[in-house]
């Protein structure tokens, strides 16, 4: 049980101590790169999906309407 204490003791002070946290600042950018990154890779794969769904309709008849 000591061992367990002294681990989150260590830890608690690691974090207040060591850890450089991010400004709201870098952490609204950050998002704002995440969210661009994540629409524009979302729309390449609806417009891959697509293009594939219409692409296999057309030469087997399958797939889509």
């Amino acid at each position: 049980m000591e061992k367990l204490t002294l681990y989150l003791k260590e830890s608690y002070n690691e974090l207040l101590k060591n850890v450089s946290w991010p400004t709201a600042a870098q952490l609204q950018e950050s998002t704002i790169v995440v969210l661009v990154t994540s629409s524009m890779l979302a729309l390449i794969i609806f417009v891959m999906d697509g293009t594939c769904s219409v692409f296999f309709k057309n030469i087997y008849g399958i797939w889509g309407k």
